[in-house]
């Protein structure tokens, strides 16, 4: 019966030159294969422009490794361990892996087999100079793209008003064209980036990669220097160059800046104002935190109608009075909901809610469980003892002296191993059955003390809420402390509906009538079933 075997070739880049090895490596294997009577070519699987550091983006290699695992393969052969991975842990555990299943794994370069005895210590010693090689290369890179960098080269994509062409930044008058009007609406028009967003969709102009404008999209424009002829780089590095993950530059590294370096779609003195003008409105870390916390409702107030957050609005009137009301953003982004020139609808039709009868009426609901406060407290307590039974508790000790004897037994059979008496495939199968033996004694006891903690946690909680209830059922009137303190959610419906849901108790269905202005402003609420 003849070996299926597969090959696995790789290249970095898609350069010329690199995709001409791929099918100089692909056309070797092929004839390698076929010359072999005793072998059956399942196919050359290849991966091209990526790299070997991560395994998360090679598509050839995983489904090579699929195949394997579902026995269409028997031998794997590449050119050497570099092809394979460059990364020591994914070499060593995909091989383990494979040769679980009986796949062996052939380095041609390296004089590497997988299914030999001393295969997987050479294979750890190549795979780590292998993966110090790319560290080198890595590093290697970093420092010319940053020489680069400092001699104006462009490293990024195109943006919208600038494409990038040969590290070079050009005029793309159609994007240009939106740039403008952004900058001519904050500056000239003094108009905010919610609602700039808002007209932009209403207008039907798209934006350049993502799916909507909003006012981050806005602000991001505003910000980029790009626009007036400068050069930011190095904003985001990869500090880890085997997950190669992108991460801010918030001091880290030396950011490059060139300014006048390209033709400006802004002129400077527009840039300066709109910069002026994000500095007076941009909060300080003082003013975020002092903002995070200024409403007893923030983050809790929800549409019924299209499932987006609530946003506050307050002006004075003309009584001097403070008049603070709650809109849904979607319709504070779009206005009333409505279908644009791309058939798309955008806004809400929810109405706005006065800040009073949300209190007002988080102040009803808790009126409500001031009448059955005694049984609502009785369910809570029963609810505990329910909930927070302790599990059956187990002797760690005893445990741990179990994992002890087995650890000794592990040792005892190392040192039989060692003196040859007992092979290879005993030694490895009785050393895995008391690994497993120790899983499965700490998976308990872990499983022990995450339920214990969690039990715990959540005695804490509702005890907590019970003293809340008890501390907060005494009001007399709507207090913003006591409302924030046990509100969990509200839902706004139109037709002056709510659905308030207070911590640890099912939600309330009301509907309310106002009447007067300012400072005579009244509320009515109807409990609905």
């Amino acid at each position: 019966m003849s070996l299926k075997v597969a090959a696995y070739c790789r290249v970095s880049t898609d350069k010329d030159s690199q995709v001409n090895s791929l099918e100089s490596q692909r056309r070797y294997f092929t004839d390698y294969i076929n010359r072999n009577e005793e072998w059956t070519l399942v196919e050359v699987y290849y991966d091209e422009g990526v790299s070997g550091t991560s395994t998360l983006h090679r598509d050839g290699f995983n489904r090579m490794i699929d195949d394997a695992y579902a026995g269409k393969i028997n031998l794997i052969i590449t050119k050497e361990v570099s092809r394979f991975s460059r990364n020591v842990v994914d070499t060593l555990e995909y091989t383990r892996k494979l040769k679980e299943k009986g796949v062996g794994v052939v380095f041609i370069n390296d004089n590497i087999n997988t299914l030999e005895r001393d295969g997987e210590m050479r294979l750890s010693i190549m795979s780590t100079i292998a993966q110090e090689e790319s560290r080198k290369t890595s590093e290697r890179v970093i420092w010319g793209q940053k020489q680069r960098m400092k001699q104006g080269v462009v490293f990024g994509r195109s943006m919208l008003g600038y494409d990038v062409k040969n590290g070079e930044l050009h005029i793309n008058e159609e994007g240009a064209e939106i740039v403008r009007l952004i900058f001519h609406k904050y500056v000239n028009e003094s108009k905010g980036t919610h609602i700039i967003a808002r007209e932009l969709m209403e207008a039907g102009i798209k934006p350049m990669r993502v799916k909507e404008w909003s006012n981050t999209v806005i602000l991001r424009i505003l910000r980029n220097e790009k626009y007036v002829g400068d050069l930011c780089q190095q904003k985001t590095f990869t500090p880890n160059y085997l997950t190669h993950k992108k991460k801010y530059n918030r001091g880290e590294k030396e950011k490059i800046y060139i300014k006048n370096h390209h033709e400006p779609i802004i002129d400077r003195i527009t840039w300066e104002k709109a910069q002026e003008i994000l500095a007076t409105r941009t909060l300080t870390d003082e003013q975020k935190s002092r903002h995070s916390c200024r409403y007893w409702c923030s983050g809790k107030i929800v549409c019924g109608e299209c499932c987006e957050r609530f946003v506050s609005r307050t002006k004075k009137c003309k009584d001097g009075s403070v008049y603070k009301a709650w809109r849904c953003a979607n319709n504070a982004k779009h206005g009333a909901g409505k279908v644009n020139k791309f058939g798309e609808v955008i806004g809400c039709d929810n109405n706005s809610v006065n800040e009073v009868v949300l209190l007002e009426g988080t102040a009803y609901v808790l009126s409500i469980m001031k009448i059955n406060q005694k049984e609502l407290i009785s369910e809570m307590i029963s609810e505990i003892h329910t909930v927070c039974s302790v599990p059956e508790k187990i002797d760690i000790k005893k445990f741990q002296k179990d994992i002890d004897n087995i650890e000794d037994k592990k040792r005892k059979l190392l040192d039989k191993y060692l003196e040859d008496r007992v092979s290879a495939e005993d030694y490895k199968k009785q050393n895995q059955y008391y690994d497993n033996q120790i899983s499965e004694i700490r998976m308990k006891i872990e499983h022990h003390q995450k339920m214990q903690s969690e039990l715990d946690c959540q005695k804490r909680k509702m005890q907590k809420c019970i003293e809340c209830v008890k501390k907060y059922l005494d009001f007399e009137t709507a207090d913003e402390h006591i409302c924030g303190e046990v509100l969990e959610k509200i839902t706004v419906y139109n037709k002056k509906i709510l659905e308030i849901k207070l911590k640890y108790v099912p939600a309330v269905r009301l509907r309310y009538s106002t009447s007067g202005r300012g400072k005579n402003y009244k509320v009515k609420f109807e409990y609905l079933i």
